[in-house]
């Protein structure tokens, strides 16, 4: 319920007033907050990703429902990793060239696009969440992004970064 509470609040914030996208956040939210349960597209799954590239190259092969759970879960990981952790993966940009933000964000929108428009979505009645997170995706970020700096890490990171951030939507 709390993560329900401050991903209202946060969306709304950001303009965003749809109580479907505000579930669906939440949900993901308190699913990947389990140990683990982030780098698994399902709970049924034992197979780890732990970066976006690894699922894009699964897709390739994956078929039918597998190939629905690691679209989705592109977008999930993509949301949770730019939305809840930015500070962390702009120091792997600066230190490593590791991906930047909108790459997080091209690939995590793309992930709920593709989802939203199969067939399983369709019959999970999930096309039309799925399709406004992917077109919202940077918003929706930016919401999370909020949320994350009041409440998990006031006082880290770099303030002007931050600021530039949520202004910027990047």
């Amino acid at each position: 319920m709390i993560f329900y509470v401050l991903v209202r609040q946060a969306l709304l914030e950001g303009g965003i007033d749809d109580e479907g996208t505000s579930d669906y956040v939440a949900s993901m939210l308190v699913s990947f907050g389990r140990a683990g349960r982030a780098y698994r597209i399902s709970d049924e799954e034992d197979v780890e990703f732990h970066y976006l590239a690894d699922m894009i190259s699964e897709l390739r092969s994956a078929e039918g429902r597998k190939r629905f759970l690691l679209r989705v879960h592109m977008g999930d990981f993509a949301l949770w990793m730019s939305g809840l952790f930015p500070d962390y993966l702009e120091a792997r940009t600066r230190r490593k060239g590791a991906p930047p933000l909108s790459y997080f964000e091209e690939w995590g929108a793309t992930g709920y696009r593709n989802a939203s428009e199969s067939i399983e979505a369709g019959e999970l009645g999930m096309n039309t969440v799925l399709s406004g997170v992917a077109n919202q995706f940077s918003a929706v970020r930016t919401a999370l992004n909020r949320i994350s700096d009041r409440y998990f890490w006031p006082g880290k990171g770099d303030s002007i970064s931050r600021l530039f951030r949520e202004v910027t939507g990047g």
